[in-house]
This record gives structure tokens, sequence and C-alpha cells, in this order.
């Protein structure tokens, strides 16, 4: 990843790729609204924008927009603040998580103890420019001075900077892509203000470690922060 890339919300909103073009651009578009990358309440970039951070053209935009929109997920208004707004997507999400059966839901915990331990690993072990360490010293600030509204998507920034100072592309793609689906458990349980401030404390550890160039020490840092994650997710859901 270039330095200009560091720091760039949109490196999260990955292009489409595969042939499926809509389904793809629905799937991307999705997944950015669950890791908070537009939260409620958000206007959407114009649509020549985010047409060419996905890669895609304006009327396969407008046709996969239309149908966001008919789901429920967007709001389309008139008018001097006209746009396409983002809409509070907790009963989606609740929807979908009542689908899984407790398998499918220890799949998900088990696969990110085995990705993010080790994102946290190769960022420290990668060659750290100065964007790159400002842009992760910007997301711990970021999540730290998080209210309730906004700590998960400040969050879910923070944990994705992280597999961004790997380099590898396929590395952060993963780590959005599962943490998308840890938020929609996350929605599930209520925060925690005890729990907010020992994550936030994790979250200044596991980044100095990283800072310092102490892999291993990143790696198991990581690998106890989201343990704590999960017995909480055990803990609340059935």
């Amino acid at each position: 990843m270039s330095a200009a890339e560091f720091g760039d919300p949109y490196a999260v909103l990955r292009p489409v790729r595969s042939g499926n073009t809509f389904e793809e651009t629905i799937e991307h578009l999705l997944q950015a609204i669950r890791v908070g990358l537009f939260p409620p309440g958000q206007k959407l970039p114009a649509e020549r924008e985010l047409a060419g951070h996905l890669g895609v053209s304006r009327a396969t935009l407008r046709e996969a927009l239309a149908e966001l929109q008919q789901a429920g997920f967007l709001d389309v208004r008139r008018g001097r603040y006209g746009g396409t707004y983002v809409l509070e997507t907790r009963n989606a999400a609740r929807q979908r998580m009542e689908q899984l059966n407790p398998l499918q839901r220890r799949d998900v915990l088990v696969f990110r103890a085995v990705l993010e331990p080790a994102a946290a690993e190769l960022a420290a072990q990668a060659d750290r420019s100065a964007s790159a360490q400002e842009h992760l010293q910007g997301c711990l600030a970021d999540v730290q001075s998080a209210d309730g509204v906004s700590y998960r998507a400040r969050d879910s920034r923070f944990h994705i900077a992280v597999a961004e100072l790997s380099g590898s592309a396929s590395l952060i793609t993963a780590v959005t892509d599962t943490r998308a689906r840890v938020n929609a458990l996350l929605d599930e349980i209520p925060l925690l203000p005890a729990n907010l401030e020992h994550s936030n404390e994790q979250h200044v550890e596991i980044t100095e470690a990283i800072l310092r160039g102490d892999a291993a020490q990143a790696k198991a840092l990581m690998a106890d922060h989201l343990e704590g994650t999960a017995s909480l997710l055990r803990g609340f859901l059935p």
C-alpha cells in the first residue's frame, strides 16, 4: 500500500473484480455500511466518486443503490439537502444473525482469532513509514475519543488500520469482511463502559507494540484483545 493510501477511508471499499458486477457492488456497499465507513445518517458520496472507487458504471451503481433503498438500507432525499443517506440497519443485522446457529457464530470468532493476530504481527514487521505510523495513531485517537454512538465504527477502523499496515491487500479484504460479520454480532450486545475502557487500554498496547516492531508481542496482545470480545459474545448470545 502506498503512503498516499494511508488514512484514505475508501481503502476498505475495494473495487469490484468478478463478473457478477451488480451483486458484488451490493456486497461491497453493504460491507462499507456494516464496518462504519458509511454510518447511519451519513450522506453517501456523489455517484461519480462512488462508482469510481468501486470500478463500476454509474448505471450499475444506481441499480444497486435502488435495490438497497428498497431493502431499507438507504433513503433517497430530494430538495436542497437531497442525496442518498444511510439508514439505521440494526434490525436487518439482527435478522441476519438470528439465522446463524451457534456453530456458525463460533466460526466467525475462530477465523477472526487466527486472522487479526497475524495482521498485527505483520504490521509490526512491516517497514512503517511516517505516514503509516501517523495513520495508525490517528485511528487509535479516534477510537479513544469515540462516544457510544460512534465507538463500534471507529473500533472497526482501528482494526482495519492494523491490517493496512501489513501492506497485504488480501489481508485487508479478509479483515474487513470478517469485521463486518463481527459487527453484526456486536450490535446484539450492549456497550459496557468498563469493557470499552479496557479495550482502549489494549488498543494502546497493541499500537505501541506495532510501532516499536515487537511482532510477537503485537500478535499476543491482539489475541488477548479478541478473546475478551469473544467472551462477551459467548456470554450474551445463545
